[in-house]
């Protein structure tokens, strides 16, 4: 199940024809290692890549044999012993099906969690260019959606960078939680084959030996993977929603980048609506959901039983083709997201300088008030202020018992906005470092 969504390469990885073709590198490289042990003819593994090597394997024939026999693999052994012909017997010798769909499995989500790494990189490069861009541009920065106090808009950028930045390593030991290799035969007990085979298959694949499977593949690191991805996704929405309540138009601080010809509503020429970050902020849903049945595969009767295979034909394709599709949109709209600063600066002053209060009651403290009569002067003054309209600093200057703390010119200098932004120099270097 592919979504129709899916990037090419995504799309790639979890084609059939690539399934397939997983499927005999891994039979093919194992009757290599047997024939350097001995257990088979070196001539027949010769043969098997050889003529598999040459082979378009039919998903149509296969289907049609699965059809018949109810077995994929078998199916797909069938197909191809039609190929290599009579040394095709030397194939899966001691193998069980879940050493060829287990390993294939992780092979695709090790090359599914590369391409998600790419992603993360375009898109923490964008964030990355528009937080130096916009590094010292003034915002308010807001608490439960209320103007708190001055921000820069490079910070908030600066946020998402460092989240992702976590994503990208969170990602990486997902990748590696998922990037073993099982060929130990039923029930995992190398009864039928060498365990020299599983090393040389690993090797070969790209993955490492897992040090102990039951036939199957312990499904906590696929719970692990999946969970990685759905917290990705989930710093996506937060991006997303911030975006969209900037768009919002109270605010319109920043916008989606409205292409020529594009039209926002059917009804209402005017609108211009922040539909791609509606739109990853509804596929992170998606990418969380499919974390749930990954959690519930850890549970497996006994040594295997098959209730994961059907959950992970879906989740697998699924999760990561819209993770895939959710990072490169968000990285679009970062890398052509249109700011405005002026915006900013008007809704900054917007509540006649209340966002400066915490200083003015910082500074009635050190002028030896008690903390909780330096709050009820400063609260009173700003209650005006946010039920009537007015100037914060006017208002203090005119209070006798502020005024009898602080003058005239040491009011003034409390609303300097440039006091709010004196340590972002020391947040971006720990951030993007030096």
């Amino acid at each position: 199940m592919i979504p129709r969504y899916t990037r090419p390469d995504m799309a790639r990885i979890w084609a059939p024809e690539t399934r397939l073709r997983i499927w005999f590198e891994i039979e093919a490289h194992a009757a290599s290692a047997m024939a350097e042990l001995r257990l088979i003819p070196r001539e027949a593994a010769r043969t098997i890549w050889e003529k598999g090597s040459k082979a378009v394997f039919d998903v149509a024939r296969i289907d049609a044999i699965e059809r018949e026999v109810k077995h994929d693999v078998i199916a797909f052994l069938t197909h191809l012993a039609e190929h290599v012909g009579p040394d095709a017997r030397f194939v899966h010798m001691g193998l069980t099906s879940s050493d060829i769909l287990d390993t294939a499995f992780n092979v695709q989500l090790v090359r599914a969690a590369d391409l998600l790494a790419a992603d993360l990189d375009r898109l923490l490069a964008a964030l990355k260019r528009r937080a130096f861009e916009h590094k010292l541009t003034p915002t308010i920065g807001r608490s439960h959606g209320i103007h708190a106090e001055p921000t820069t808009f490079g910070l908030k950028l600066a946020y998402a960078y460092a989240e992702f930045q976590r994503a990208k390593e969170r990602l990486a030991r997902g990748r590696a939680e998922v990037a073993t290799c099982a060929i130990s035969g039923a029930v995992g007990t190398f009864a039928n084959i060498d365990p020299r085979v599983e090393i040389y298959v690993a090797e070969k694949m790209g993955l490492k030996p897992e040090p102990i499977s039951t036939q199957v593949i312990p499904r906590d690191r696929h719970a692990m993977y999946f969970a990685t991805l759905a917290v990705i996704a989930s710093s996506l929405e937060r991006l997303a929603v911030e975006i969209r309540h900037l768009q919002r138009t109270e605010v319109l601080e920043a916008e989606e980048s409205f292409s020529e010809g594009q039209k926002g509503s059917s009804a209402m020429p005017h609108k211009r609506n922040p539909v791609l970050s509606e739109n990853i902020t509804g596929l992170a849903r998606m990418v969380r959901a499919y974390a749930l049945p990954a959690l519930e595969n850890v549970a497996l009767w006994h040594e295997r039983d098959i209730s994961h295979s059907s959950v992970e034909r879906m989740i697998g394709p699924d999760a990561t083709v819209t993770l895939d599709f959710a990072l490169a949109r968000m990285a679009g709209v970062i890398e052509k997201l249109v700011v405005y600063p002026e915006n900013m600066a008007r809704n900054l002053d917007r509540l006649g300088g209340l966002v400066h209060s915490q200083r003015v009651l910082l500074a009635l403290v050190d002028k030896g008030i008690a903390r909780e009569g330096a709050y009820r002067l400063v609260q009173r003054n700003a209650t005006r202020v946010w039920q009537q309209g007015g100037d914060f600093l006017a208002l203090l200057k005119a209070d006798p018992e502020v005024s009898k703390a602080l003058s005239p010119g040491e009011l003034e200098a409390l609303f300097d906005l440039a006091y709010h932004t004196k340590h972002v120099d020391d947040i971006f270097t720990r951030v993007f470092g030096r």
